[in-house]
């Protein structure tokens, strides 16, 4: 494989696999972030699912394969002092279906710590892709100033500083891709795989979060925008 030809890519051969997860149901049950565009509580929420997760891949994946750069649990921990408040973690419990997320992925640990990988990719480009657009809205919606730091008002999670986002996701292509140069067609297929499961327990924790009863899905279904919104959330874990 050559590393400059993007269609014989490992990166987009693992894309291209996840295509058929991607049902209408699942973008149904991804829309209920969309409720986070203006509600906090929706959108802390959300947060605190997917934080076990970059918390785990953070302990125990080395840096080799995630850089510092692009380690999230400090960021996810001051969004959630910001929302929840300081003392958030002493009455925090974790969902049985993030326990159950992370259960698998410290099985993979045990069992072949490479297909970690897929993890990797799939989260950390979601916030990169889907998730800076995502934040983007909710930042007009909510009408914070564009100047106030990330971490001041609770964006610190897609906020990654002075970096250009787009020099971050060819910093992880890249990184992947040289990766697989070293893997067995063994490992690429079960890492392929494992791609389509990482949307699979992501859908799965997406269920949990809690209100979005409150707001009535219905006349949301009804709103002009309900396309553009199903699109951004679809991108915020498909890219």
């Amino acid at each position: 494989m050559k590393m400059g030809d993007k269609e014989s890519s490992f990166t987009k051969d693992m894309r291209k696999a996840t295509r058929n997860v991607h049902s209408i149901s699942d973008a149904l049950v991804n829309a209920k972030l969309a409720f986070a565009l203006s509600d906090d509580g929706v959108w802390a929420d959300g947060l605190l699912i997917f934080y076990e997760v970059f918390k785990f891949l953070e302990r125990n994946v080395p840096e080799t394969i995630l850089p510092v750069a692009f380690h999230r649990r400090t960021a996810f921990e001051k969004d959630l002092s910001f929302y929840l408040g300081k003392d958030w973690e002493k009455s925090y419990q974790m969902r049985k279906e993030v326990a159950k997320y992370v259960e698998h992925l410290q099985s993979l640990k045990e069992r072949n710590a490479m297909l970690l990988v897929a993890y990797v990719y799939h989260l950390y480009m979601g916030l990169l892709s889907g998730g800076q657009i995502l934040q983007k809205k909710r930042r007009l919606a909510k009408n914070f100033t564009s100047g106030v730091d990330g971490a001041e008002n609770g964006m610190a999670v897609t906020d990654f500083g002075s970096v250009p986002i787009h020099e971050l996701k060819t910093r992880m292509r890249r990184l992947i891709d040289q990766l697989a140069q070293s893997y067995s067609d063994e490992t690429k297929s079960l890492l392929i795989e494992e791609s389509e499961k990482v949307f699979q327990y992501n859908n799965s924790i997406i269920r949990t979060v809690k209100d979005v009863n409150k707001v009535g899905l219905r006349k949301f279904l009804c709103f002009s925008g309900l396309f553009f919104i199903l699109y951004l959330i679809y991108k915020v874990f498909t890219t």
